[in-house]
């Protein structure tokens, strides 16, 4: 399904289920008006910019709905998980949407959704995979697959299609045990801070236990800096990313 069918069909349902009923009823051509809220500064400013430009795109796709034309209520959240939920609050208070859509970052996803469960306004996750951000939710849905799914199948791709039966991870419980289910061994399971830009103590211990690969959901700017490093740390062993790192 198209992103504009998306955007159409979380419009008409709510209309036709009576959500957002804390606004009053609207003219039979007033714009039916759909709050935005991503990150368009800050740390993860270049994926909510690029997810932007898909709303905007499926805006430009199919403007009307139910003989109504869709209005955009685009508001930042900076990347902050306490502006998230600030912006949706402001878009449901203030701004009168009927839904919401938004966000780039399963952090700022879930500060958001909490807000809009509680106003009973429906919102649909773009690319937050985190299983947190849906769940025991009525009233906030997701377009893309979850984080368990991801680890699973990027296991699967490296055991199987890959043929590495040694695999070392950096935040990622779900590809590790799926990778040990598989049969392959984990030997090691390090973090890092959001935000850091030195790796060399998570990087050095890696290249000592030898795996063949070591997989890393990282945001795209972290994941470079990781990828650098290595490289110039001399790592051998081959790296894998997840969809924060489309970039």
């Amino acid at each position: 399904m198209k992103l504009g069918k998306h955007l159409a069909v979380l419009a008409a349902l709510t209309l036709s289920l009576g959500f957002g009923a804390q606004t009053a009823p609207a003219a039979d051509k007033d714009p039916i008006k759909i709050g935005v809220y991503l990150p368009l500064t800050g740390q993860n400013a270049f994926g909510g910019q690029l997810e932007l430009e898909g709303v905007r795109l499926a805006q430009k796709e199919m403007p009307t709905v139910l003989d109504r034309p869709v209005d955009l209520v685009v508001v930042d959240n900076k990347s902050d998980k306490v502006e998230a939920a600030n912006a949706v609050k402001r878009l449901v208070e203030r701004d009168k949407v009927v839904a919401l859509i938004g966000t780039y970052g399963s952090s700022l996803a879930m500060a958001g959704a909490e807000v809009a469960e509680k106003a009973k306004v429906p919102g649909v996750g773009t690319s937050c995979t985190n299983p947190l951000v849906t769940q025991g939710k009525k009233y906030y849905f997701r377009a893309c697959f979850i984080d368990p799914y991801q680890g699973a199948a990027a296991a699967t791709y490296a055991f199987e299609n890959l043929g590495f039966k040694k695999a070392a991870v950096l935040m990622s419980s779900f590809f590790a045990r799926s990778f040990k289910k598989l049969g392959g061994e984990v030997v090691a399971n390090l973090k890092y801070s959001s935000g850091d830009q030195d790796f060399t103590a998570q990087l050095t211990e890696l290249i000592s236990k030898k795996p063949d690969i070591v997989f890393m959901p990282a945001y795209f700017a972290e994941g470079a800096i990781i990828m650098k490093q290595a490289r110039e740390l001399g790592a051998t062993f081959r790296l894998m990313g997840a969809d924060a790192m489309d970039n």
